[in-house]
């Protein structure tokens, strides 16, 4: 067999990873838009949708998982080819627990939707969800290019997400307090606003395996952090 159908057939390979990516990364993004509009419009339909969707994200990395392992026993790959099919290993792990993710919070809707989310609760979800999609999309763009400055500039900003998140349980807590009977609506969309901060989460994670990816190393300091939900209710002193 020729070096050149050898070279042909991996970047045949190489190609095959990023396009599912790609796919995995587009569902996700959907998945976490449609699950959020189900919640805040109580739409059962949508909600349904989403959580089925989440089998196709799972048969999806179970597939790059597969042909990463085939293409590194067939090719043998060393120094940024192996990088890169390493890279898609771990960006599918992290686009599939989007997609885990935004089930979560699409299971949610039936409960939610029997008492109604308050008005200014339905804006910080959103705006919430909105930043998470936005870093979510910025990412997989940045996947394409390979641009570690970008990369690492979007790692750099997970602190936002964290910000709006701790501003967000502050509220809901607020809201528990003042009539108990908000209770069990605000407590799943505790859990929601917990979900749409992990999927910030996991767009940085992403971030710092394309830096990887295209560097060979990892971005240096610690990636800034602002949830300061554990220490929310404690007293100053």
């Amino acid at each position: 067999m020729s070096s050149s159908h050898i070279y042909t057939a991996y970047d045949e390979d190489l190609k095959y990873l990023m396009r599912r990516i790609s796919e995995m990364g587009g569902l996700a993004e959907q998945m976490v838009g449609e699950s959020m509009r189900a919640l805040v419009n109580s739409d059962g339909a949508l909600a349904q949708k989403v959580i089925s969707d989440d089998v196709i994200m799972d048969n999806a990395e179970r597939e790059i998982g597969d042909k990463a392992i085939i293409t590194i026993a067939r090719r043998q790959p060393v120094a940024s080819d192996l990088r890169e099919i390493i890279g898609a290993l771990r960006i599918a792990s992290d686009l599939e627990r989007v997609g885990d993710l935004a089930k979560s919070n699409a299971k949610r809707v039936m409960v939610v939707q029997e008492s109604g989310i308050p008005r200014t609760l339905a804006r910080g979800i959103e705006h919430l969800s909105e930043l998470a999609l936005v870093q979510l999309k910025e990412v997989l763009d940045v996947y394409t290019t390979r641009s570690a400055e970008k990369a690492k500039s979007i790692r750099d900003r997970d602190d936002e997400i964290d910000a709006i998140y701790t501003s967000l349980f502050r509220e809901l807590l607020t809201y528990m307090m003042e009539d108990p009977r908000n209770i069990t609506t605000c407590t799943h969309l505790l859990f929601c606003a917990k979900n749409i901060e992990r999927i910030g989460d996991h767009a940085t994670n992403i971030a710092e395996t394309i830096y990887y990816m295209a560097t060979g190393a990892q971005p240096e300091g610690e990636r800034p952090k602002d949830d300061l939900t554990s220490t929310v209710g404690v007293s100053a002193e």
